[in-house]
């Protein structure tokens, strides 16, 4: 059995207008009740919240008993709850769906809106929404995209069968391949292979480029001029964070409207006007069930 479909084996809360509970192991005994502990451990959402769900029922243990503030705090103890943003921004995009099966769900993602609930998003996600619109409850993403990038990516909802499809991409045996508009690259050749070090950068969103023995492969060519900027045709043979957006920096053409390389410039929080010009255009693959030559493309067009 896979980590998700342990998880989904035991969830004692059920999905709930396609937002999945969350958890917290509890790593150590603690005095004071429970409503003492989770008001500690997460000093942004305030008493009156935790109140509110535990009067509700939905704060409850790996059994499913709810827990109220007197509760126990227990080694060992797994929370479940579900977790829930005040002010999520509505992302203006919609996503389209490419492909749908017994196994598969295959998305063109628009920019802006992420994958899976994180930070201040939560039901503006692409997760979220499609586990709502169809119903899908053990929905789970089989690889990602950045929230900048918009473009084709794969969802599981068949737990039988969700190892081959993953296993695909960790053979690296899915073709994917992008589009991005950037700056000329003055004096190259096309297509050449970029390799580089990739390593955690500063600040912790970030990634970097370093010597050393490279980790990270990228295929570079050009598609055609676009006015001042160039139409690029990016193939990562390796998949490592921001691959894309950091090669390309490092080559000295970054890609358009790129918020973090090569500086991260300040928060434009919910401005929609200027998005990456980064695009997932197709993936491939042999299907591992039958066999057959698949093959996805965005309908969207960098402009």
């Amino acid at each position: 059995m896979g980590r998700q479909a342990a998880i989904n084996a035991v969830r004692p809360l059920p999905v709930r207008d396609g937002v999945a509970p969350s958890y917290l192991w509890l790593g150590e005994d603690r005095d004071g009740g429970m409503l003492a502990f989770l008001c500690g451990h997460f000093p942004a959402v305030g008493e009156a919240a935790w109140r509110g769900r535990m009067a509700r029922g939905e704060v409850v243990d790996g059994a499913g008993t709810a827990l109220d503030e007197a509760s126990q705090v227990k080694r060992g103890m797994r929370i479940w709850y579900y977790r829930e943003v005040d002010t999520e921004t509505p992302i203006p995009f919609e996503e389209q769906v490419l492909f749908r099966d017994a196994h598969l769900v295959v998305v063109d993602k628009p920019h802006f809106l992420p994958m899976t609930p994180s930070g201040r998003f939560l039901r503006e996600t692409l997760l979220v929404r499609l586990k709502e619109k169809f119903g899908l409850p053990h929905l789970t993403p089989i690889h990602r995209l950045d929230r900048e990038t918009a473009g084709v990516v794969m969802f599981s909802h068949c737990e039988a069968s969700r190892g081959a499809y993953q296993s695909l991409f960790q053979q690296r045996s899915v073709e994917k391949t992008y589009e991005a508009l950037a700056a000329p690259m003055a004096g190259r050749s096309f297509p050449f292979t970029h390799r580089s070090r990739m390593v955690d950068g500063t600040p912790f969103f970030r990634m970097q480029e370093v010597e050393g023995e490279p980790n990270s492969e990228t295929l570079v060519d050009v598609i055609g001029g676009r006015g001042d900027a160039v139409l690029y045709r990016l193939e990562p043979y390796t998949g490592r964070k921001h691959q894309l957006r950091v090669h390309m920096a490092g080559l000295g053409a970054p890609i358009l409207n790129d918020a973090f390389y090569p500086v991260a410039l300040p928060c434009k929080g919910d401005d929609f006007t200027k998005p990456l010009k980064l695009l997932a255009r197709s993936i491939a693959f042999r299907d591992p069930l039958s066999g057959q030559q698949r093959r996805f493309d965005s309908k969207r067009v960098l402009d």
